[in-house]
């Protein structure tokens, strides 16, 4: 079986040093859609260095996002197609405000290998800490068709019950033609999301946005319109992506909204309000 459930959990953790500046945190901050307007004081706090602070899925791409998906895959224990391979869901706890500079140990492991059936799921669990201890916690779901069927764990379903009631809010938020392009320049330089010959063999008509990037879109656009642009207030954040966004498309996010979390459903607007993301649900204060 070409995951080896059992020796991937046993696997040691790899450690590696990452480091950011207030560049990094800018790039991201532009390449999820901040800046428009260019002089507006609340988009200020994302792309002025005097003012700026950072949104919590910046850590999804600091020190270029490693270790990360692609250091899952090349674990003991995991031996896979990658073309098989689908990021099936991110969830990111925040343990403290993450600062604009910071130098820290990232640490990534299996935590969990779960048999779906026609397919097996990897938690790849990455652990953050700088010399004041804790930053936050990342684990990507990584969905493997066709790996499953050996008996194991199905593990917890990740499957959320429907918010009950019309949203509290509707938020709309365009994606531009070239995001995807800058989107890249923070660390995932998958040619899916840039050539358009690349996007026709993995069997789409052009190239598709990161998810990581729709993902840090709904949670800016959730901080900017019920947390009064407050970063530090976000926990958690976690979600399913559940379909794909193309470049020039409109994202529809819907938000049901209590003083501890909100819920969101994202769909694409031009597709009929085909959905994007599922099961999304963010932990604030």
């Amino acid at each position: 079986m070409p995951i080896d459930a059992a020796k991937a959990l046993a696997a040691e953790p790899r450690s590696g040093e990452i480091t950011w500046v207030p560049k990094d945190v800018q790039l991201y901050h532009l390449g999820i859609g901040a800046g428009i307007p260019a002089t507006d004081p609340d988009e200020l706090r994302y792309t002025l260095e005097s003012r700026l602070h950072v949104l919590p899925s910046f850590a999804t791409v600091a020190g270029a996002g490693s270790p990360g998906v692609i250091s899952g895959l090349s674990m003991p224990g995991v031996d896979v197609d990658l073309a098989k391979v689908l990021h099936g869901g991110q969830s990111l706890t925040i343990h403290r405000p993450l600062p604009v500079r910071g130098a820290a140990t990232a640490t990534g492991r299996i935590a969990a290998v779960y048999d779906k059936g026609k397919a097996a799921v990897l938690v790849m669990r990455t652990e953050v800490a700088d010399a004041d201890g804790p930053l936050w916690t990342n684990d990507a779901q990584i969905f493997v068709r066709g790996e499953g069927g050996w008996g194991g764990d199905r593990g917890p379903s990740t499957r959320r019950e429907p918010p009950v009631g019309e949203p509290d809010r509707i938020v709309e938020r365009h994606v531009r033609e070239d995001q995807a392009l800058l989107y890249r320049l923070s660390g995932d330089y998958n040619p899916l999301h840039a050539d358009p010959e690349f996007a026709k063999l993995a069997g789409f008509d052009r190239p598709i946005l990161h998810g990581l990037c729709t993902y840090g879109m709904t949670l800016k656009a959730v901080v900017d319109t019920l947390l009064g642009g407050d970063v530090s207030r976000v926990r958690s954040y976690s979600t399913r992506f559940a379909g794909v966004v193309y470049p020039g498309e409109t994202l529809r996010m819907r938000m049901w909204h209590t003083p501890e979390s909100t819920t969101v459903a994202v769909s694409a607007v031009e597709r009929d309000d085909a959905p994007v993301l599922a099961d999304t649900n963010i932990e604030h204060g």
